[in-house]
């Protein structure tokens, strides 16, 4: 894509909100995002879109968005968690406390650059996302945080290094 063509320093201040809006609008149209969570949505969107056509990985199906804990599920009925990251820290996992038995079986982390593109995906299985969890005081539930050892123990789905 030539860059020129996306010079929105040309667009007043309301025109660009216009073409947020309206770029919102065409991602659900496609089918791309579901709700207003943009890079969550899109990481979703674009790991299940990888597995799929990736001869030798799980063909996933994403979840109804008010499906709780998971956001797509294996032809075999695995469960998998989705979360996608443009930083070091995932968003959180609730109920993990309340619960003795698995809520998935897997967790795949989209990690994006700045520009949105996928840098890494990475599957961890539950009991490794169990090894790894930790405490998010202020939003009293379980996150994951992109280390080394993290990354060592987990399945490197894709990595464009």
């Amino acid at each position: 894509m030539e860059e020129s063509i996306y010079d929105f320093s040309i667009l007043s201040d309301e025109e660009l909100i216009l073409f947020y809006s309206k770029w919102i609008k065409e991602l659900k149209k496609r089918n791309l995002i579901r709700t207003k969570n943009i890079v969550g949505e899109l990481g979703e969107y674009l790991a299940i879109k990888y597995y799929n056509k990736t001869p030798g990985l799980p063909k996933l199906q994403a979840t109804p968005t008010s499906t709780r804990s998971i956001d797509a599920i294996s032809i075999k009925g695995e469960r998998y968690s989705i979360k996608t990251i443009t930083g070091k820290t995932t968003g959180v996992f609730y109920g993990v406390e309340d619960n003795k038995e698995k809520l998935f079986e897997y967790v795949i982390i989209v990690v994006m650059n700045e520009d949105y593109t996928i840098n890494k995906i990475l599957e961890l299985t539950w009991d490794n996302f169990m090894k790894h969890k930790h405490w998010h005081s202020r939003m009293t539930a379980w996150n994951l945080t992109l280390t080394k050892e993290l990354i060592h123990d987990s399945k490197i789905i894709y990595s464009c290094n």
